[in-house]
Protein backbone atom coordinates (compact mmCIF):
# COMPACT_ATOMS: atom_id res chain seq x y z
CA UNK A 1 0.00 0.00 0.00
CA UNK A 2 1.43 3.35 -0.94
CA UNK A 3 2.36 5.92 1.62
CA UNK A 4 -0.77 8.58 1.79
CA UNK A 5 1.14 11.22 3.89
CA UNK A 6 4.52 11.07 3.46
CA UNK A 7 6.76 12.28 6.32
CA UNK A 8 10.53 11.93 5.65
CA UNK A 9 13.07 11.60 2.77
CA UNK A 10 12.54 8.13 3.45
CA UNK A 11 8.73 8.11 3.01
CA UNK A 12 9.38 9.93 -0.39
CA UNK A 13 11.86 7.43 -1.73
CA UNK A 14 9.65 4.61 -1.18
CA UNK A 15 6.78 6.83 -3.04
CA UNK A 16 9.38 7.52 -5.40
CA UNK A 17 10.12 3.89 -5.98
CA UNK A 18 6.50 2.99 -6.70
CA UNK A 19 6.17 5.82 -9.62
CA UNK A 20 9.51 5.28 -11.15
CA UNK A 21 10.99 2.86 -13.89
CA UNK A 22 13.17 0.34 -12.16
CA UNK A 23 16.39 2.08 -13.64
CA UNK A 24 15.37 5.79 -13.16
CA UNK A 25 14.96 4.54 -9.26
CA UNK A 26 18.29 3.22 -9.32
CA UNK A 27 20.07 5.73 -10.98
CA UNK A 28 19.34 8.13 -8.32
CA UNK A 29 19.13 5.83 -5.47
CA UNK A 30 22.32 3.89 -5.92
CA UNK A 31 26.23 4.18 -5.13
CA UNK A 32 29.72 2.89 -6.75
CA UNK A 33 30.06 -0.58 -6.84
CA UNK A 34 29.15 -2.18 -3.44
CA UNK A 35 27.68 1.38 -1.97
CA UNK A 36 30.05 1.12 1.31
CA UNK A 37 30.51 5.32 0.91
CA UNK A 38 26.43 5.65 0.42
CA UNK A 39 25.81 3.75 3.33
CA UNK A 40 28.30 5.61 5.38
CA UNK A 41 27.26 8.91 4.24
CA UNK A 42 23.67 8.41 6.15
CA UNK A 43 25.09 6.34 8.91
CA UNK A 44 27.96 8.70 9.74
CA UNK A 45 25.79 11.95 10.56
CA UNK A 46 23.12 9.51 12.38
CA UNK A 47 26.42 9.06 14.81
CA UNK A 48 26.54 12.79 15.17
CA UNK A 49 24.57 13.35 19.12
CA UNK A 50 23.26 16.93 19.83
CA UNK A 51 23.27 18.20 22.85
CA UNK A 52 19.67 19.44 24.21
CA UNK A 53 20.20 21.94 26.81
CA UNK A 54 16.77 23.02 28.94
CA UNK A 55 14.98 26.26 30.28
CA UNK A 56 17.08 28.46 27.67
CA UNK A 57 14.88 31.37 26.78
CA UNK A 58 14.21 30.21 22.71
CA UNK A 59 11.64 32.35 22.06
CA UNK A 60 12.00 33.55 18.38
CA UNK A 61 14.36 30.65 17.15
CA UNK A 62 15.13 31.82 13.66
CA UNK A 63 16.36 29.26 10.71
CA UNK A 64 17.15 32.39 8.22
CA UNK A 65 20.18 32.98 6.97
CA UNK A 66 22.47 34.46 4.07
CA UNK A 67 24.54 31.70 1.49
CA UNK A 68 26.93 32.67 -1.10
CA UNK A 69 24.91 36.79 -0.47
CA UNK A 70 21.65 34.95 -1.06
CA UNK A 71 19.40 35.49 1.47
CA UNK A 72 17.87 31.67 2.38
CA UNK A 73 14.93 30.32 5.19
CA UNK A 74 17.17 27.87 6.08
CA UNK A 75 20.86 27.24 5.42
CA UNK A 76 20.61 24.69 2.69
CA UNK A 77 20.53 24.91 -0.94
CA UNK A 78 19.58 22.31 -3.45
CA UNK A 79 22.12 20.26 -5.25
CA UNK A 80 22.70 19.51 -9.13
CA UNK A 81 21.23 16.33 -10.10
CA UNK A 82 21.36 15.22 -13.78
CA UNK A 83 18.56 13.99 -15.64
CA UNK A 84 16.17 15.14 -12.98
CA UNK A 85 13.74 16.43 -15.63
CA UNK A 86 12.95 12.48 -16.32
CA UNK A 87 11.90 12.10 -12.60
CA UNK A 88 9.06 14.04 -12.80
CA UNK A 89 7.62 16.71 -16.20
CA UNK A 90 9.89 19.20 -16.59
CA UNK A 91 11.31 18.22 -13.26
CA UNK A 92 14.10 20.72 -12.81
CA UNK A 93 11.84 23.61 -13.46
CA UNK A 94 9.29 21.88 -10.98
CA UNK A 95 12.01 21.64 -8.35
CA UNK A 96 13.16 25.24 -8.71
CA UNK A 97 9.67 26.64 -8.48
CA UNK A 98 9.25 24.94 -4.85
CA UNK A 99 13.28 25.92 -3.70
CA UNK A 100 11.77 29.14 -4.70
CA UNK A 101 8.59 28.83 -2.70
CA UNK A 102 10.40 27.21 0.78
CA UNK A 103 13.19 30.36 -0.08
CA UNK A 104 16.04 28.08 -0.82
CA UNK A 105 18.23 28.03 -3.52
CA UNK A 106 18.06 25.72 -6.38
CA UNK A 107 21.34 24.54 -8.29
CA UNK A 108 20.83 22.92 -12.42
CA UNK A 109 22.80 20.41 -13.29
CA UNK A 110 24.80 21.57 -16.64
CA UNK A 111 23.60 17.78 -17.61
CA UNK A 112 19.95 18.35 -16.65
CA UNK A 113 17.12 17.91 -19.27
CA UNK A 114 16.16 21.75 -18.72
CA UNK A 115 18.18 24.55 -19.57
CA UNK A 116 18.87 27.18 -17.51
CA UNK A 117 17.18 29.79 -19.52
CA UNK A 118 13.82 27.66 -18.90
CA UNK A 119 14.28 27.36 -15.21
CA UNK A 120 14.52 30.96 -14.80
CA UNK A 121 12.01 31.67 -16.65
CA UNK A 122 10.18 29.61 -14.52
CA UNK A 123 11.27 31.51 -11.39
CA UNK A 124 12.13 35.01 -10.18
CA UNK A 125 15.67 34.06 -8.41
CA UNK A 126 17.89 32.86 -10.78
CA UNK A 127 19.30 29.36 -10.31
CA UNK A 128 22.93 28.22 -9.04
CA UNK A 129 24.92 26.69 -12.49
CA UNK A 130 26.52 23.60 -12.20
CA UNK A 131 29.51 23.01 -14.32
CA UNK A 132 31.51 19.50 -15.00
CA UNK A 133 34.72 20.15 -17.25
CA UNK A 134 34.52 19.21 -20.05
CA UNK A 135 36.95 18.15 -22.85
CA UNK A 136 35.68 20.68 -25.46
CA UNK A 137 36.78 24.23 -23.70
CA UNK A 138 34.62 25.87 -26.65
CA UNK A 139 31.54 23.59 -25.37
CA UNK A 140 32.56 24.99 -21.88
CA UNK A 141 32.70 28.65 -22.40
CA UNK A 142 29.52 28.40 -24.42
CA UNK A 143 27.78 27.00 -21.48
CA UNK A 144 29.29 29.24 -19.24
CA UNK A 145 28.02 32.36 -21.71
CA UNK A 146 23.99 30.76 -21.81
CA UNK A 147 24.17 30.11 -18.20
CA UNK A 148 25.47 34.15 -17.68
CA UNK A 149 22.93 35.06 -19.75
CA UNK A 150 20.00 33.26 -18.41
CA UNK A 151 20.85 35.40 -15.26
CA UNK A 152 22.90 32.90 -13.34
CA UNK A 153 25.79 34.52 -11.04
CA UNK A 154 27.10 31.91 -8.99
CA UNK A 155 28.67 28.12 -10.57
CA UNK A 156 29.38 25.16 -8.91
CA UNK A 157 32.14 23.89 -10.49
CA UNK A 158 32.36 19.70 -10.05
CA UNK A 159 36.16 18.64 -8.96
CA UNK A 160 35.38 14.94 -8.34
CA UNK A 161 34.37 13.28 -12.10
CA UNK A 162 37.90 12.73 -13.94
CA UNK A 163 35.92 9.56 -15.02
CA UNK A 164 32.44 8.24 -14.04
CA UNK A 165 32.31 5.84 -11.13
CA UNK A 166 31.34 2.31 -11.31
CA UNK A 167 27.81 2.16 -10.56
CA UNK A 168 26.44 -1.37 -10.85
CA UNK A 169 22.60 -0.87 -10.45
CA UNK A 170 23.10 1.06 -14.14
CA UNK A 171 24.90 -2.15 -15.19
CA UNK A 172 22.30 -4.66 -14.26
CA UNK A 173 19.17 -2.38 -15.48
CA UNK A 174 20.94 -2.10 -19.22
CA UNK A 175 22.00 1.66 -18.75
CA UNK A 176 25.64 1.26 -19.55
CA UNK A 177 25.03 -0.98 -22.44
CA UNK A 178 23.77 -0.93 -26.06
CA UNK A 179 21.51 -3.22 -28.35
CA UNK A 180 18.59 -5.06 -28.05
CA UNK A 181 18.62 -6.49 -24.69
CA UNK A 182 19.06 -3.39 -22.83
CA UNK A 183 16.37 -1.81 -24.68
CA UNK A 184 13.61 -4.41 -24.11
CA UNK A 185 14.71 -4.19 -20.19
CA UNK A 186 14.21 -0.82 -20.04
CA UNK A 187 11.15 -0.67 -22.05
CA UNK A 188 9.72 -3.42 -19.62
CA UNK A 189 10.33 -1.18 -16.60
CA UNK A 190 8.74 1.72 -18.35
CA UNK A 191 5.83 0.09 -19.38
CA UNK A 192 5.37 -1.48 -15.36
CA UNK A 193 4.53 2.25 -14.77
CA UNK A 194 2.13 3.83 -16.93
CA UNK A 195 1.47 6.74 -15.04
CA UNK A 196 5.69 8.19 -15.78
CA UNK A 197 5.14 7.01 -18.59
CA UNK A 198 2.21 9.08 -19.79
CA UNK A 199 2.83 11.96 -17.40
CA UNK A 200 6.75 12.16 -18.01
CA UNK A 201 7.80 10.40 -21.18
CA UNK A 202 5.12 11.39 -23.07
CA UNK A 203 4.30 14.79 -22.17
CA UNK A 204 7.46 15.96 -20.72
CA UNK A 205 9.45 15.98 -23.77
CA UNK A 206 12.11 17.20 -25.14
CA UNK A 207 14.39 14.81 -23.26
CA UNK A 208 17.35 16.04 -24.06
CA UNK A 209 20.80 17.74 -22.13
CA UNK A 210 19.31 21.20 -23.10
CA UNK A 211 22.35 23.31 -21.93
CA UNK A 212 24.84 21.44 -24.24
CA UNK A 213 22.17 19.54 -27.14
CA UNK A 214 23.59 22.45 -29.31
CA UNK A 215 26.86 21.64 -29.18
CA UNK A 216 26.26 17.80 -30.29
CA UNK A 217 25.42 16.08 -33.47
CA UNK A 218 22.01 15.04 -33.44
CA UNK A 219 21.58 16.92 -30.30
CA UNK A 220 17.77 16.48 -30.13
CA UNK A 221 18.35 12.56 -29.73
CA UNK A 222 18.67 11.86 -26.29
CA UNK A 223 21.06 8.92 -26.42
CA UNK A 224 23.11 10.59 -28.85
CA UNK A 225 23.63 13.49 -26.26
CA UNK A 226 24.26 10.71 -23.50
CA UNK A 227 26.88 9.04 -25.54
CA UNK A 228 28.21 12.10 -25.80
CA UNK A 229 28.59 13.65 -22.85
CA UNK A 230 30.01 10.64 -21.60
CA UNK A 231 32.72 10.96 -23.65
CA UNK A 232 33.49 14.54 -22.70
CA UNK A 233 34.89 13.88 -18.94
CA UNK A 234 37.96 15.36 -18.99
CA UNK A 235 40.44 13.20 -16.76
CA UNK A 236 43.44 15.70 -17.61
CA UNK A 237 42.07 18.75 -15.54
CA UNK A 238 44.12 20.41 -13.12
CA UNK A 239 44.44 23.46 -10.42
CA UNK A 240 45.44 25.40 -13.50
CA UNK A 241 42.23 24.60 -15.39
CA UNK A 242 40.51 25.80 -12.33
CA UNK A 243 42.80 29.10 -12.99
CA UNK A 244 41.15 29.43 -16.37
CA UNK A 245 37.57 28.96 -14.73
CA UNK A 246 38.18 31.15 -12.09
CA UNK A 247 38.86 34.48 -14.94
CA UNK A 248 36.55 33.54 -17.06
CA UNK A 249 33.75 33.43 -14.68
CA UNK A 250 33.06 36.63 -13.11
CA UNK A 251 30.49 35.10 -10.39
CA UNK A 252 30.63 33.48 -7.53
CA UNK A 253 32.55 30.39 -8.07
CA UNK A 254 31.90 27.22 -5.65
CA UNK A 255 33.81 24.14 -5.77
CA UNK A 256 32.37 20.65 -4.92
CA UNK A 257 33.83 17.52 -3.98
CA UNK A 258 36.64 18.49 -1.83
CA UNK A 259 37.60 15.83 0.53
CA UNK A 260 40.93 16.66 1.87
CA UNK A 261 42.06 19.12 4.01
CA UNK A 262 45.31 19.64 1.30
CA UNK A 263 42.90 19.96 -1.30
CA UNK A 264 40.98 22.88 0.73
CA UNK A 265 43.76 24.66 1.50
CA UNK A 266 44.75 24.98 -2.31
CA UNK A 267 41.25 25.73 -3.62
CA UNK A 268 41.06 28.67 -0.76
CA UNK A 269 44.37 29.84 -2.36
CA UNK A 270 43.25 30.05 -6.28
CA UNK A 271 40.22 32.23 -5.74
CA UNK A 272 37.27 29.82 -4.66
CA UNK A 273 34.52 31.60 -2.75
CA UNK A 274 33.24 27.95 -1.28
CA UNK A 275 33.67 24.53 -0.64
CA UNK A 276 31.48 22.21 -0.85
CA UNK A 277 32.62 18.45 1.11
CA UNK A 278 31.47 15.93 -1.15
CA UNK A 279 32.05 12.55 -2.24
CA UNK A 280 29.12 12.92 -5.19
CA UNK A 281 26.71 11.16 -2.54
CA UNK A 282 28.91 7.70 -2.79
CA UNK A 283 28.83 7.66 -6.45
CA UNK A 284 32.20 7.56 -7.57
CA UNK A 285 34.84 5.80 -5.42
CA UNK A 286 33.68 3.18 -2.84
CA UNK A 287 35.62 3.18 0.12
CA UNK A 288 36.29 6.98 0.59
CA UNK A 289 35.15 8.17 3.79
CA UNK A 290 32.17 10.07 4.78
CA UNK A 291 31.34 14.12 4.55
CA UNK A 292 30.43 14.06 7.93
CA UNK A 293 33.99 12.90 9.24
CA UNK A 294 35.86 14.42 6.81
CA UNK A 295 33.78 17.89 7.29
CA UNK A 296 35.70 18.96 10.69
CA UNK A 297 38.99 18.60 9.25
CA UNK A 298 38.26 20.88 6.44
CA UNK A 299 36.32 23.19 7.96
CA UNK A 300 40.05 23.91 10.03
CA UNK A 301 42.02 24.00 7.22
CA UNK A 302 40.83 26.75 5.64
CA UNK A 303 39.27 28.80 8.66
CA UNK A 304 36.54 31.46 8.34
CA UNK A 305 38.38 32.37 4.85
CA UNK A 306 36.04 30.31 2.76
CA UNK A 307 32.84 29.19 3.40
CA UNK A 308 32.19 25.16 3.21
CA UNK A 309 28.98 23.61 2.74
CA UNK A 310 28.28 19.90 2.43
CA UNK A 311 26.65 17.25 1.23
CA UNK A 312 25.92 13.34 1.29
CA UNK A 313 23.68 11.59 3.28
CA UNK A 314 21.89 14.33 4.84
CA UNK A 315 18.18 13.35 4.96
CA UNK A 316 16.17 15.73 7.49
CA UNK A 317 16.56 19.38 9.27
CA UNK A 318 18.34 17.34 12.24
CA UNK A 319 21.19 16.37 9.90
CA UNK A 320 21.36 20.14 8.86
CA UNK A 321 21.65 21.31 12.64
CA UNK A 322 24.43 18.81 13.17
CA UNK A 323 26.36 19.42 9.92
CA UNK A 324 26.12 23.30 11.11
CA UNK A 325 27.77 22.47 14.74
CA UNK A 326 30.52 20.71 12.79
CA UNK A 327 31.34 23.93 11.30
CA UNK A 328 29.72 23.81 7.88
CA UNK A 329 27.78 27.26 6.61
CA UNK A 330 24.47 25.06 4.63
CA UNK A 331 24.31 21.73 2.84
CA UNK A 332 23.66 20.45 -0.06
CA UNK A 333 20.99 17.75 -0.30
CA UNK A 334 19.99 15.93 -3.88
CA UNK A 335 18.41 12.13 -3.34
CA UNK A 336 15.46 13.69 -1.17
CA UNK A 337 14.52 16.51 -3.45
CA UNK A 338 14.02 14.30 -5.91
CA UNK A 339 12.36 11.32 -4.25
CA UNK A 340 10.38 14.24 -3.25
CA UNK A 341 9.86 15.29 -6.58
CA UNK A 342 9.35 11.88 -8.46
CA UNK A 343 6.68 11.22 -5.55
CA UNK A 344 4.21 14.39 -5.68
CA UNK A 345 6.25 17.00 -8.12
CA UNK A 346 6.57 20.50 -7.06
CA UNK A 347 4.34 20.11 -4.02
CA UNK A 348 6.34 17.57 -2.70
CA UNK A 349 9.68 19.35 -2.76
CA UNK A 350 8.02 22.36 -1.32
CA UNK A 351 6.50 20.10 1.55
CA UNK A 352 9.98 18.84 2.41
CA UNK A 353 11.68 21.65 2.79
CA UNK A 354 9.36 23.06 4.93
CA UNK A 355 8.99 20.05 6.96
CA UNK A 356 13.03 19.93 6.87
CA UNK A 357 12.35 23.92 8.16
CA UNK A 358 10.74 22.92 10.72
CA UNK A 359 12.87 20.11 12.27
CA UNK A 360 15.72 22.38 12.11
CA UNK A 361 14.12 24.87 13.96
CA UNK A 362 12.62 21.61 16.83
CA UNK A 363 16.79 21.18 16.95
CA UNK A 364 17.86 24.55 17.33
CA UNK A 365 14.86 25.18 20.16
CA UNK A 366 15.62 22.07 22.14
CA UNK A 367 19.54 23.15 21.92
CA UNK A 368 18.95 26.44 23.05
CA UNK A 369 20.02 28.25 20.18
CA UNK A 370 17.93 30.54 18.75
CA UNK A 371 20.40 31.67 15.83
CA UNK A 372 22.15 29.93 12.61
CA UNK A 373 25.31 31.70 12.83
CA UNK A 374 25.69 30.92 17.09
CA UNK A 375 25.33 27.00 16.33
CA UNK A 376 28.37 25.22 16.87
CA UNK A 377 30.57 22.29 18.69
CA UNK A 378 29.03 23.25 21.68
CA UNK A 379 25.56 22.31 20.98
CA UNK A 380 27.36 18.78 20.16
CA UNK A 381 27.76 16.20 23.02
CA UNK A 382 31.58 15.46 23.33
Amino acid sequence: MGLHYPATAADYRLLAQQRLPRFLFDYIDGGATDELTLAANTADWARVPIRQRVLVNVDGVDTGTALLGQTCSMPLALAPVGLAGMFARRGEVQAARAAQAAGVPFTLSNVGICSAAEVNAATTVPCWFQLYMLRDRGVVRALLDRAWAAGCRTLVFTVDLPALGMRHRDTRNGLSATGARPKLLRATQVLSRPRWLWDVAVKGKPHNFANVADAVPGGQDFNAVKAWVDTQFDPSVTWDDLAWLRDYWKGRLVLKGILDADDARRAAGVGADALVVSNHGGRQLDGVASTASKLPAIVQAVGAQTPVLVDGGIRSGGDVFKALALGAQGVLIGRPWVWALAAEGEAGVHTLLRRWQRELQLAMTLAGVTRVADIGPQHLER
